[in-house]
């Protein structure tokens, strides 16, 4: 059976078990959006399951395995609609300074040859100070540079890696009265708030092009790195400290930017549930898969508290993904 645990509710999937065998049981083409991030190959070990793509022995076994979730995703994600794959690249070494591993680049790769348009990527910045005290790399350290600057690295940033699922569109995603939030640490100027949720032509909806402005850019400055779930009661004895959930700014906008309000937003990296929380709060149906026990049991305590409303969908959301069980 590919689900040992579920959690289904009006707004919401949860499911305990391995992403590609629970994705062969949703429906072609019922997804709109989904965003996640992979297992960064051969970083961490997240469990010993081996099921687990984090314990396969090289990059190109990892990839082996991550494509049959590539190709899943592009069989469940409606023509024309995207995924947003969060990712880095990773030190080959452990001094982190000598040999990078382009992630990204093999990311893109993998998903052009299964189905998939590459439609760009945009830099999450990362204060360098807080990258070092984090992973405490030595050639983040101001004595290094000292002492000799060959041997200094960069604190690498993340990636928001966009990708189009081949064919046309049919649901435009489209905002006749602009963006009326921004998901950021920065604020918008209190003299467009006059122009927030405007009706008529939105040309002139000075508050929304603000927004859309930076949300255009290919490099976001002010994401919240902090803004997370929590994450540390998922932590089982034989983790490392590696638990790092994705942060929920760059969810909500993956969600603004590239689905409708009620469509659904899969991801098959669950984690301690970030994706499907952010989905939720932006008012979407939020489906994740996890594999490791510990982190869907935390996902459980944490996406619950997303919920503001109640919805009246369960009848036709137990229908959609009954087939998963």
């Amino acid at each position: 059976m590919a689900v040992k645990e579920q959690v289904i509710t009006d707004e919401y999937a949860l499911y305990n078990g391995d992403c590609v065998d629970v994705m062969r049981a949703i429906p072609d083409e019922s997804v709109h959006l989904s965003v996640y991030s992979p297992p960064f190959a051969g970083l961490y070990q997240y469990s010993s399951d081996p099921q687990d793509m984090s314990n396969c022995i090289d990059h190109d076994e990892f990839f082996e395995h991550y494509g049959y979730c590539i190709t899943e995703l592009a069989r469940v994600t409606k023509p024309g609609r995207i995924t947003d794959v969060h990712a880095m690249d990773i030190p080959l070494t452990n001094s982190g300074c000598d040999a990078m591993f382009d992630l990204p680049g093999r990311i893109i790769k993998e998903h052009e040859s299964r189905g998939w348009v590459y439609a760009g990527r945009r830099v999450i910045w990362k204060e360098p100070l807080m990258v070092r005290n984090r992973t405490m790399m030595k050639s983040l350290h101001h004595k290094t540079l000292c002492e000799d600057a060959t041997r200094t690295s960069i604190a690498n940033a993340d990636y928001l890696l966009t990708f189009r699922r081949t064919g046309e569109n049919a649901i435009p995603v489209n905002y006749d009265r602009g963006l009326l939030d921004y998901h950021g640490e920065e604020s918008m100027p209190d003299e467009l708030q006059k122009y927030r949720g405007m009706t008529g032509d939105q040309k002139k909806n000075a508050w929304s092009q603000q927004i859309w402005r930076r949300y255009a850019s290919s490099v976001w400055m002010d994401i919240r790195i902090d803004n997370v779930l929590k994450f540390r009661d998922a932590k089982a004895d034989e983790d490392e400290k590696h638990v790092h959930p994705l942060q929920l700014d760059v969810i909500a906008r993956a969600c603004e930017l590239h689905s409708n309000p009620g469509e659904v937003v899969l991801t098959p990296f669950m984690g301690v549930g970030s994706e499907v929380f952010g989905a939720v709060r932006c008012g979407r149906k939020g489906v994740g898969i996890e594999l490791k026990q510990s982190y869907y049991n935390q996902a459980c305590r944490n996406v619950p508290r997303a919920i503001e409303k109640p919805s009246t969908s369960t009848e036709q959301r137990r229908a959609l993904f009954a087939d998963a069980v």
